[in-house]
């Protein structure tokens, strides 16, 4: 594109909404926060690309950019799907429509669109946005892994700059990592299981349907007495933040056997990529600053990493979750075509 300035569409694709943002040629968002959409994923791929194409349309007109000056077009969705776009054969989170099993949504939006589009999952998006918001112009001479926890466990590992995505795009799959129960299951705590079938896997514990299913249903035998034992499941587990928020001591426990699976997952980080900065993300960015402040130091505790890892290594939080993925779609799409920004 030479010297002439371009712009790139970041398009964050969820169960319920859009979210989109403009990365221009000097690295600015033109977006200072959400500019959403209905998404319609659960109508199926026709009602969704559509959906897509009006939010594009949407972001340039708040932007005042032209399609005609964009140069492409970042697209995240959640997994699991291959590097390309490809929806998995038996769906994915918030996929269920029929005619998604196996769908390449990718290539669907760029004939559509008659732009280039780069694919990411919306764990790596968050985890690539993640990077170079803590590091700057400094980001594509670092590493970092991220674990970004909500309904299930996403994540990804950033290496100079750019998300490792492995022969299949499934690297990064953090949450099905196995973990080993001796010392993270409380006495006469059940195996906890996984959607994926995995026993005791880093997402069977640190997500929120993994409060719901696994860890909720044990604590409140030692707790029979709490508030959130006449609740159902499903309200229960959403409501336990606000509990921990106000030092509930069942809802501290639960949290800190999260952080202690998010803690040996990134040991198995530390002896694998030795990664600069572990970032933790989700709803945990949402809560009170002392509870996600107590909650990041104690996977940091939990942590094991060598002295000369703990002189070189951060632990932050996922900055701006909720504009993440857009604007790491976008990042990947400015990487994957090659732009640089202007003055580097």
């Amino acid at each position: 594109m030479g010297s002439n300035p371009w712009y790139i569409v970041g398009l964050d694709n969820g169960g319920t909404t859009n979210n989109a943002t403009v990365l221009d040629s000097s690295g600015h968002y033109l977006v200072p926060g959400m500019a959403e959409s209905p998404s319609h994923v659960r109508e199926g791929p026709d009602a969704a690309l559509q959906a897509l194409t009006s939010a594009l349309d949407q972001v340039l007109e708040l932007t005042g950019v032209s399609r005609a000056a964009v140069a492409g077009i970042g697209l995240d969705t959640p997994g699991p799907a291959s590097a390309d776009g490809v929806i998995s054969a038996r769906g994915s989170t918030n996929f269920i429509h029929p005619e998604w099993g196996g769908y390449d949504i990718r290539t669907a939006l760029e004939d559509k669109l008659q732009l280039p589009v780069v694919y990411s999952n919306d764990a790596n998006a968050a985890a690539l946005y993640a990077h170079h918001a803590y590091f700057g112009p400094e980001a594509m001479r670092r590493s970092s892994v991220s674990a970004i926890v909500g309904t299930g466990l996403g994540g990804g590992v950033v290496e100079s700059g750019h998300v490792v995505r492995g022969a299949c795009g499934m690297a990064g799959e953090l949450g099905h990592i196995g973990l080993p129960p001796g010392g993270l299951l409380d006495d006469g705590q059940a195996p906890p299981v996984c959607n994926c079938g995995n026993v005791c896997d880093v997402e069977s514990i640190a997500s929120l349907t993994a409060i719901e299913r696994n860890l909720l249903p044990h604590w409140l035998t030692r707790f029979p007495d709490h508030a959130l034992a006449a609740e159902p499941l499903a309200y229960a587990a959403k409501a336990l933040r606000s509990y921990a928020e106000r030092d509930d001591p069942m809802a501290l426990a639960i949290f800190e056997q999260q952080a202690k699976a998010l803690g040996w997952l990134f040991t198995i980080a530390a002896n694998f990529t030795d990664p600069h900065a572990y970032f933790l993300g989700g709803g945990v960015v949402a809560a009170g600053s002392r509870f996600r402040n107590w909650l990041l130091e104690q996977v940091r505790r939990h942590t094991v990493l060598r002295v000369e890892q703990q002189r070189a290594a951060v632990f932050a939080l996922v900055p701006d979750l909720d504009m993440a993925g857009a604007r790491g779609a976008a990042i990947a799409a400015r990487d994957a075509l090659r732009l640089r920004p202007s003055g580097d």
